[in-house]
């Protein structure tokens, strides 16, 4: 059994997942997308999966689709949800977890989608936030990705702007801006992956193809590695299994460069498997 580095990032993604608890990806998201429909195939057949385009509420999709809007997406769904009643449900902290990616994200969990460079001159106008502003501040735990890290442009000192709040911004603590969600909890990249302790992002696992200072390297703000780092549990059959069923099409792969696409993994004598 082998596997890639898109489908064991994909499961490492599904891993933050608990069960029964209640999860939101938003648009243009086919990792996170992909890793909700593993969690519920696998370890989390209890949640409760909010699409992100259609709001549809447990859908049975024969596959994912190329666009995140697709009907299929709301095949075999009990419920679809509108707009204003999902927005309402996160109010109320009826939303447990959300994904959240950007084009820079900082060492307090913050995250820019809005534009890169200078406020007033920026180099590089995003797509913007699309409400992830307002459900960030209310949803129990956020989940963060990013398929980019090594690119050393991503993970950065401070975002040129917060489209969605982490932990802390220049304006103080959410406990002290008054928002109830819980914030950042994991942050999972193509290197590693993060949880924070006391707002901050804090490595707990790698690869096994990276070294910890090639992480150094590729991280602009200063962080911690746990005192039991350790290797990213390699993924199950039935892990492996719930990917290539769900994803087919492998639109996950859509979110890495080709250089990541090159990495290969098999199994090794001693190594722990998640199984």
């Amino acid at each position: 059994m082998s596997w890639s580095i898109d489908e064991w990032f994909v499961v490492a993604l599904a891993r933050t997942i608990r069960p029964r608890e209640t999860v939101f990806h938003g648009f243009g998201s086919p990792c996170a997308q992909v890793a909700m429909h593993v969690a519920r195939r696998t370890h989390a057949r209890e949640m409760t999966l909010i699409e992100g385009a259609t709001y549809a509420i447990n859908p049975e999709p024969p596959f994912i689709p190329p666009t995140g809007n697709d009907a299929s997406l709301a095949r075999g769904a009990p419920y679809s949800m509108r707009f204003e009643e999902f927005f309402d449900a996160a109010v109320r902290g009826d939303v447990d977890r959300m994904f959240l990616s950007g084009g820079q994200i900082d060492g307090a969990g913050n995250t820019n989608v809005t534009a890169i460079g200078p406020p007033g001159r920026p180099k590089v106008k995003l797509g913007g936030g699309g409400g992830g502003c307002n459900l960030s501040a209310t949803i129990g735990h956020l989940t963060l990705w990013t398929t980019r890290h090594r690119s050393g442009r991503t993970l950065v000192a401070e975002c040129d702007f917060i489209t969605d709040m982490g932990h802390r911004t220049p304006l103080g603590t959410r406990a002290e801006l008054g928002f109830t969600g819980g914030g950042p909890q994991w942050l999972v990249t193509e290197l590693g992956v993060f949880d924070y302790r006391d707002g901050r992002a804090r490595l707990t696992q790698v690869f096994p193809d990276v070294t910890v200072a090639e992480i150094h390297a590729a991280t602009g703000f200063d962080f911690e590695a746990a005192g039991d780092l350790r290797t990213v549990a390699p993924p199950s059959a039935a892990e492996l299994a719930a990917v290539r069923t769900v994803d087919p099409l492998e639109v996950r792969k859509s979110e890495f460069s080709p250089r990541e696409l090159t990495r290969l993994f098999r199994p090794h004598a001693g190594q722990d498997c998640a199984c």
